[in-house]
């Protein structure tokens, strides 16, 4: 790809205020992201595109954005990073079923963000002994099912579900609410650095970026957005982890919390979740395996499972492996990944539903029977 491209694709991500679902509005109005930046008299009609104000409009035309995002370029060649637009077929399948997933991913390390099973675990960052003890056993007994365990780097829950999961030999993934040339907390940099060698930093703020409080929820939906279900370890009655759990339901994922004593202010968050049947009472991570049906009972059943799919058309097969990639994922991801038009994927579809080798769940999302 050009140079141009990637500066013109790092812009769109910089865009003051725009955000990543205006930003999705803009490309599909301009036909592409270079128009933006390129075409004068398509640029003039920006006022057309929903949510572009005057304010936006003054912002996609300053010419300081361009050369930032050069800099920025020069900056993830020379460390090394990649850069995952959300158009390309090697962003994050989970995460582009997200409307506000973010448009540009910048990643250090070299461990696939599309595993076939992922899960997030977040917590309180001033966790119980008793918290770090069954963060520790969930993340040891989840190593049979090779899941890549996603958390944020951060104190407590997270710094010790990254770390359990680097000595059980399980890839993990840390998304940071910062640019990738600082690391926040420093004191787990050692930590950050042995992620890079088996699993990956994750982050959607260019070099330079500041520290600011908004960052934390919106890298909070990149932890959500990258799993198949958000696992709850220990919460007060507010928190970071509380604000994933509830992006999580959003996104028609999986959500699980451990329960707690009543009287422990930092069970509080777990239990109201539980309470509002806004997540699964788990215990262990056998609960979790049964629950995603990554256990041993569900492969068995997995196995006796492709005797169906002999007699599948190619077209069919091609929408039943992304399926079974994925473990669920919706329609107008099926559509892009499989370049088929969505009344045509529909037909097919429905035809694996009748054969029962997928079923519909809410949402038009797909899963195997």
């Amino acid at each position: 790809m050009e140079d141009r491209q990637l500066v013109h694709r790092i812009a769109l991500s910089m865009l003051k205020g725009i955000g990543p679902v205006n930003a999705r509005n803009l490309v599909a109005y301009c036909g592409g992201v270079d128009a933006l930046f390129t075409d004068r008299a398509l640029r003039r009609s920006l006022d057309k595109v929903p949510g572009i104000g005057p304010v936006l409009m003054a912002s996609i035309r300053n010419p300081g954005v361009i050369a930032a995002a050069e800099r920025e370029l020069d900056y993830v060649r020379k460390h090394h990073l990649r850069m995952l637009f959300y158009l390309d077929a090697d962003y994050p399948g989970r995460l582009v079923q997200c409307a506000d997933a973010p448009v540009l991913l910048f990643v250090k390390g070299n461990a696939p963000l599309d595993p076939l099973r992922s899960v997030s675990i977040v917590g309180t960052r001033t966790p119980t002994e008793q918290g770090r003890h069954l963060c520790a056993e969930l993340v040891e007994g989840l190593a049979e099912s090779g899941a890549t365990v996603v958390s944020g780097l951060a104190y407590g829950i997270d710094i010790i579900a990254h770390r359990t999961a680097l000595r059980s030999g399980l890839p993990t993934v840390a998304c940071v609410a910062h640019g990738l040339d600082k690391l926040y907390p420093g004191e787990h940099a050692a930590t950050a650095k042995e992620i890079c060698g088996n699993g990956a930093l994750v982050s959607e703020l260019p070099s330079g970026s500041p520290f600011a409080p908004g960052n934390f929820p919106a890298r909070n939906r990149v932890i959500a957005g990258l799993s198949d279900c958000t696992i709850v370890v220990e919460s007060g009655p507010k928190g970071g982890s509380l604000i994933t759990a509830d992006i999580a339901n959003s996104y028609d994922r999986e959500v699980m919390a451990f329960p707690g004593r009543p009287s422990d202010e930092r069970s509080i968050g777990c239990n109201r979740l539980i309470q509002r049947s806004q997540a699964h009472l788990v215990t262990c991570a056998q609960d979790v395996l049964k629950l995603m049906e990554w256990d041993a009972d569900a492969r068995k059943k997995q196995s006796a499972q492709p005797s169906l799919f002999t007699a599948l058309l190619p077209e069919e097969q091609v929408l039943v492996d992304l399926i079974r990639t994925q473990g669920k994922i919706d329609i107008d991801s099926l559509c892009f990944r499989s370049k088929m038009p969505q009344h045509k994927a529909a037909g097919l579809l429905l035809n694996l539903e009748f054969s029962g080798v997928v079923r519909s769940l809410p949402g038009k999302v797909y899963a195997l029977n």
